[in-house]
């Protein structure tokens, strides 16, 4: 691990991002078949060549750091990790993407002692691409270069919120909210949200379906490089390594 500095590993986490974007692109312009894991989610040849590509070059680049990517998991292929291991979607809101939606993402974060420490995030069907960690600063890039990004104070009007789109009837966003005074309540799919707060476009983003480790680590490491915040519904940090790498609720926000 010495001879990888974090900006090489992010830069790494970068490029692979962008090149999985690329895969993902071409193969919606040509058209998939979309099928059903045994957990009852949906997958497509999008998600595995994504996947497939990331991980070779993840495991040539950097072969001391272990991966742990959302499709070998559902294959059965469980890797033993260390203090420092990569987390990766290589689709997340797959059922954005089969239902010709615009809202998925590409996500390689890396852990380092329980904690999201920096992350790539690739928004193919918008051509951005979020880049953010510890000690590192907050970027999108887009058509029209790279710019530093950085999460907002809210409006005195109230809070920009985004929600899930497939729990967007859920009772418990209000209890959620509490007392804040809110401006307006939008619902999309996948880890686009994180981009969103991270950027500065919108203040409060709540999770309160379930998500998987691999779903949050990339976008949390931006989202904090930016200034913003994700914690559990008590205020504690969202972390990382837990048994079944599934995350309770969580909130993602801005500058509060």
């Amino acid at each position: 691990m010495n001879t990888h500095t974090d900006a090489g590993l992010l830069a790494l986490a970068a490029r692979l991002a962008d090149e999985a974007a690329e895969i993902i692109r071409t193969i919606r312009a040509r058209g998939f078949e979309t099928l059903t894991k045994t957990d009852s989610s949906p997958v497509t040849e999008a998600d595995h060549a994504a996947e497939a590509h990331i991980l070779k070059g993840l495991r040539a680049a950097v072969p001391d750091i272990p991966v742990i990517a959302e499709e070998e998991m559902a294959a059965g292929l469980r890797h033993a990790v260390s203090d420092t291991y990569w987390l990766v979607d290589p689709l997340d809101g797959t059922r954005e993407f089969a239902a010709g939606r615009d809202d998925f993402t590409v996500n390689i974060g890396l852990v380092r002692g329980g904690r999201a420490v920096l992350g790539a995030m690739a928004l193919p069907a918008y051509y951005q691409l979020y880049t953010g960690g510890v000690g590192l600063p907050a970027e999108r890039r887009d058509k029209n270069g790279t710019t530093v990004i950085q999460t907002r104070t809210p409006p005195p009007e109230g809070l920009s919120v985004l929600a899930s789109r497939h729990y967007a009837d859920d009772p418990r966003l209000s209890a959620c909210l509490g007392e804040r005074r809110v401006a307006s309540v939008g619902n999309i799919g996948s880890a686009v949200k994180f981009a969103r707060v991270a950027e500065g476009a919108v203040d409060f983003y709540p999770r309160l379906g379930p998500t998987m480790e691999w779903d949050t680590a990339a976008p949390q490491a931006i989202v904090e490089a930016a200034g913003g915040h994700v914690t559990l519904l008590d205020g504690s940090p969202l972390l990382y390594g837990k048994a079944d790498w599934k995350n309770p609720p969580f909130i993602c926000t801005g500058k509060l």
